[in-house]
């Protein structure tokens, strides 16, 4: 066990807080299971993440669902992983045992962009490291086994959900197995896990045997022997109405061939749609693994429910120090889920789905009320949206297109004109709140889709006036219309007309404010070249980023098949990929132009480019040389009406889901 975490078990061991305080949080120990009565757990929950009773952390959220259906669920977060002991301290549960690697994929929760260890752990107390092992999923998996043998062992979370075909892990640069695979756990949970979760449960405790679960869609299981995988190729139709069974490249193709993985990628990326997506098989030697159709969404009935469960809203008593992601998101109501926007870096339509899930105007301010009687509630709502702040209520105008839809994007590389853009709902909801009694300000911090928000002048008129603290983050990721392409984000352009209304807004408002943009360097499909293209844009629009995104390729997403393969499975076509760790350095610094500790990686940069005419002290370029004076502070012009980069200070929200 790491020092860290045996001075957090030290400090956490003793009662902190009154037997009270402690019942209102899931059994997290022996002890707690019998101060409520219990003799054994229906099911165990084990997270990466430090337990925070808040419907923001999934592992809580399906157990604190699992609870309100009338099962016996305790919690154990961030166990020991160097034996059975510790995750097994409250008894094998009745029914299965739930592991979740936690809100963040392990590996990309511990190593960032430069396979470097990051200093904080944003999801354990204090920002402690070394909370969790490397795929965690795995570690707790073969754990819960020895302690509790045979008692089903189900995998869910972001973790297990895009590790779930063979995929790319870009911290080892191989092509890996199935994660179910190398868990050895009966099922996979895939997607949002409410509705299969609770299937399990029922099913199991009717006394069906976990070999019988092969039918829950949502799932994954694995066909152990040849036997019995091989004849479902044949006999396909008993399992869709249009008698197909989607049979994915084995592992061993897409490991031997790139091409292979391509289109391995490519065939999943059309079967995320509830309504059509069809049942998947991937061998994996002798084995295989069945995947079942996505599980179908939430209703908005169904949602409220959710959000309406009995969350302290706090961490547990036990913690001595604050848990980062928590206090970043503990004010926060988050009203939908799901993304129909498709970018190829972004992973949240493979895992939340496309089909915008929302809660009611009434469960929404059930919720303000919630937080307005918090302790610590000063009356700032930090954040009022979710994965997207303006898809709240956003649907295909017409069901039985929407069931028979394959398009991967609703807006890329145009807006579909089935698409209901309205943002009504989402204004009458935003003044609502904002009116709610106790509250005092309300900030839209989720990422801003501005293809629709520029559809909306109302929405952008709301949003300046009343719900910007000085500050709003964008994301146009970068300036080359090629780049974006691959991205499958708006031109340019359209975040200009979305800046140009924001600012009118502002002024209008009589506030001075200002949009903070997001960029990704090193993304596939951009050059060295692209991107002096976007340090000159952003020179000339007199922009300076403090936050720029490494391009990391995570587990499922379509740019982390590009960045593997070298070709954009979408059109089978070879796309360039700055794979070298110098280059997405280097890239990274034509960003901060404006930065002197990197104008040396800039300079190496525009010479590899060959853009030495950008090296020197006039106005138009971008770094001086060795032996310069410092650059002019000013730049081009920027043209009438652009927003300016604002405040020269660091800091401002995280990025949300990856976005």
């Amino acid at each position: 066990m790491s020092q860290g975490l045996l001075q957090l078990r030290k400090k956490g061991q003793p009662p902190r807080a009154d037997g009270a305080a402690k019942a209102a949080f899931l059994p997290t120990t022996r002890e707690e299971m019998q101060a409520r009565g219990w003799d054994q757990l229906d099911i165990l929950i084990v997270s990466g993440d430090a337990y925070v009773d808040h419907p923001a952390f999934g592992p809580v959220l399906i157990a604190r669902f699992l609870e309100g259906r009338g099962y016996k669920v305790g919690f154990i977060a961030q166990p020991d992983w160097t034996g059975p002991a510790d995750i097994g301290r409250m008894g094998a549960p009745r029914l299965f045992v739930g592991i979740s690697a936690g809100n963040l994929d392990s590996m990309l929760n511990k190593l960032t962009a430069q396979k470097k260890t990051r200093d904080k752990d944003q999801y354990s107390p204090g920002g402690a490291t070394n909370m969790r092992p490397n795929r965690a999923t795995i570690v707790y998996a073969n754990l819960c086994r020895q302690a509790f043998p045979g008692t089903p062992v189900v995998l869910g979370g972001i973790e297990a959900s895009l590790r779930r075909i063979a995929h790319y892990d870009y911290w080892s640069d191989q092509v890996r197995r199935s994660m179910l695979l190398d868990a050895k756990a009966d099922l996979l949970v895939f997607g949002m896990g409410e509705r299969p979760a609770w299937e399990i449960a029922r099913r199991l405790d009717a006394g069906e045997p976990v070999s019988a679960l092969s039918d829950i869609r949502g799932t994954a299981h694995v066909k152990k022997n040849r036997k019995e995988w091989e004849p479902l190729l044949a006999d396909a139709s008993r399992f869709t109405t249009d008698g197909k069974l989607l049979v994915l490249p084995s592992y061993e193709e897409v490991t031997a061939s790139k091409e292979a993985f391509a289109r391995m990628s490519r065939a999943f990326q059309y079967e995320t749609n509830p309504h059509n997506g069809r049942p998947m098989l991937q061998a994996h030697g002798d084995q295989a693994v069945f995947f079942n159709r996505p599980a179908e969404p939430l209703t908005e009935q169904e949602m409220d429910g959710l959000y309406d469960l009995p969350f302290q809203r706090k961490a547990h008593p036990r913690y001595d120090a604050p848990i980062p992601a928590f206090e970043t998101v503990k004010h926060s109501i988050v009203t939908m889920r799901g993304c129909f926007g498709g970018c190829t870096f972004c992973s949240i339509t493979e895992h939340e789905g496309r089909i915008i899930q929302s809660r009611s105007e009434a469960s929404v301010l059930r919720e303000v009320r919630a937080l307005s009687r918090m302790d610590d509630f000063r009356g700032t709502i930090t954040d009022l949206g979710g994965p997207t702040a303006n898809m709240y209520k956003m649907t295909c105008k017409d069901e039985k297109t929407e069931n028979a839809c394959r398009r991967l994007s609703c807006v890329h590389p145009g807006i579909c004109e089935n698409l209901v853009t309205d943002h009504d709902p989402l204004v009458d909801l935003m003044r609502k709140v904002r009116s709610a009694e106790g509250v005092k300000k309300v900030y839209i911090a989720s990422g801003v889709r501005y293809d629709l928000a520029e559809r909306s002048p109302t929405f952008i008129r709301e949003l300046a006036q009343h719900h910007t603290g000085g500050q709003l983050s964008v994301a146009p990721e970068h300036s080359s219309d090629k780049v974006l392409d691959k991205m499958k984000k708006p031109a340019i352009r359209s975040y200009e007309r979305f800046a140009q209304a924001f600012c009118q807004a502002s002024e209008e408002a009589g506030k001075e404010q200002y949009l903070i943009p997001y960029f990704i360097t090193g993304h596939p499909g951009s050059t060295l070249g692209d991107t002096v293209e976007l340090a000159l844009y952003l020179k000339e629009n007199r922009m300076r980023p403090r936050q720029v995104q490494d391009f990391i390729p995570t587990p499922m997403a379509v740019a982390t098949t590009m960045y593997y393969t070298g070709i954009d499975p979408l059109s089978m076509e070879p796309v360039y990929t700055a794979t070298d760790l110098r280059e997405k350095r280097m890239m990274k610094a034509l960003i901060f132009y404006w930065d002197e500790q990197h104008w040396p990686l800039a300079r190496e940069a525009l010479r590899q480019a060959g853009r030495r005419d950008l090296i020197g002290r006039g106005p138009n370029c971008l770094v001086p040389d060795e032996h310069g004076a410092p650059m002019p502070r000013t730049g081009f012009g920027a043209p009438r009406g652009r927003v300016p980069q604002g405040p020269r200070k660091p800091g401002g929200p995280p990025r949300r889901n990856g976005r």
